[in-house]
């Protein structure tokens, strides 16, 4: 059955899944939990270097290489699995089943804590490929709902949505914490990892709803080779890239650009804390104003596209990128950070939509949308896993973040280089 395009109600829904799940983003990935985990996880003496089968290696490395694996992990099975949804026009049962998959592992962080490191890794793990691998048929959505002159305020609206969302959820949680005596908890710790459980709880009512407004399903339909179809057509949509310059070179910008950006905003609390020494409150405030600026961020850049196009808007975005980059390599206080992390909710906010809507507005006329945006989530993730693992890796190498810095700018002058190669999009 054909959707309808640009109904609102759909719409509704479609945005509040962002709504949802962006509680992940803000509370488990950036405020909150690498916070926590940089004061749970030590090793003896309260040192910050860890034993690990054998190796040595900080807390913040294991952190990163968890997230590495995590979105390592989803870049292989999500290929997989859209095809299933694809052939089977299962797009909702399996978002349904990743985005719950991921609520109910927020909710067992609730039992991390210093004697239970490998509970807390498996389920950030489960919680990050919940949320990862959600997205993929999320986003597939987006052109079956709307026009494509709609693509850009519905992703800014969605996004902006996920923002706001997660702001309250933040914004609650901490008065939790502060005021956890207040609030009858036996220690801050345990109201922290209260704040965990909220993030379950809110993201499996939030998706339950935007579930419930989303597009019917079709009947199942079982076929031989419906599990080897997701790979089939991750080597399709490789094999069309050639006869599409355009979409081709665009990829290539993406994945360079946003295994960039991605590392910034997964690792910025930890660079925060170990490199400048910063306490947990002004930690926690400064974040708060990226998620402040990146709603007014979304519609900026939205607004941009209109005016000047989507390709000349990331370029101006992603070369904001290189000069937050240059700047956070010499920043050695809380101001400097602070002023920084203005810029970087700006940019977040923008550069995460634009991204979508272009590549949803680059794709050729096909009711094949999942897997077009499973090789996009494919392209991220990858993007995701490498940009984490290296910042691992150099930090074990090197003894210190900051090296790696220099590294994201190189990659985020690829993406310019490769933006700039695209002239001609709407």
């Amino acid at each position: 059955m054909q959707t309808k395009k640009n109904d609102p109600g759909i719409i509704r829904g479609w945005c509040m899944y962002d709504w949802a799940n962006s509680v992940y983003s803000l509370t488990i990935t950036t405020v909150v939990f690498p916070i926590y985990w940089s004061n749970v996880v030590k090793g003896e003496n309260g040192s910050s270097l860890l034993s690990i089968a054998g190796l040595s290696m900080k807390s913040e490395d294991l952190y990163s290489f968890t997230l590495s694996f995590s979105f390592l992990l989803i870049a292989f099975i999500n290929p997989l699995l859209s095809g299933i949804a694809d052939y089977s026009n299962k797009k909702k049962s399996f978002m349904r089943m990743f985005a719950w998959m991921g609520a109910f592992s927020c909710a067992a962080l609730y039992g991390f804590n210093q004697h239970t490191l490998w509970l807390g890794v498996l389920a950030f793990m489960l919680a990050t490929i919940g949320y990862a691998g959600s997205l993929v048929f999320y986003n597939a959505y987006l052109p079956e709902i709307v026009t494509e002159d709609q693509m850009d305020r519905v992703s800014a609206r969605g996004f902006s949505m996920g923002y706001i969302g997660s702001l309250i959820l933040l914004v609650v949680n901490l008065i939790t914490i502060t005021f956890w005596e207040f609030f009858h908890f036996s220690s801050d710790g345990d109201a922290v990892r209260f704040a965990f459980l909220s993030v379950g709880l809110w993201w499996f009512v939030f998706s339950y709803y935007s579930l419930a407004k989303l597009p019917p399903e079709g009947a199942l339909v079982y076929s031989k080779g419906m599990f080897s179809k997701g790979y089939e057509e991750v080597v399709k949509v490789w094999n069309q890239l050639k006869g599409m310059p355009i979409l081709k070179t665009y990829l290539l910008a993406f994945w360079f650009y946003t295994m960039s950006f991605q590392t910034i905003m997964y690792l910025a609390s930890l660079f925060g804390k170990k490199e400048l020494g910063m306490e947990d409150n002004a930690l926690i405030g400064i974040l708060l104003v990226i998620q402040l600026v990146a709603i007014a961020g979304a519609f900026l850049f939205s607004y941009s596209s209109r005016k000047y196009g989507n390709i000349q808007t990331l370029v101006f975005a992603v070369i904001l990128c290189v000069f937050v980059c240059i700047a956070a390599y010499f920043t050695t206080t809380s101001a400097q950070f602070f002023a920084l992390a203005f810029f970087v909710g700006l940019i977040m906010g923008g550069i995460q939509s634009l991204s979508r809507s272009t590549y949803a507005k680059l794709l050729p006329p096909s009711e094949d949308h999942a897997s077009y945006f499973s090789f996009y989530e494919l392209t991220d993730k990858l993007g995701t896993a490498l940009g984490t693992a290296m910042f691992g890796v150099l930090n074990v190498l090197t003894g210190n973040m900051r090296s790696s810095i220099i590294v994201l700018i190189v990659f985020f002058g690829i993406g310019i280089w490769q933006l700039r190669k695209i002239k001609h999009v709407k």
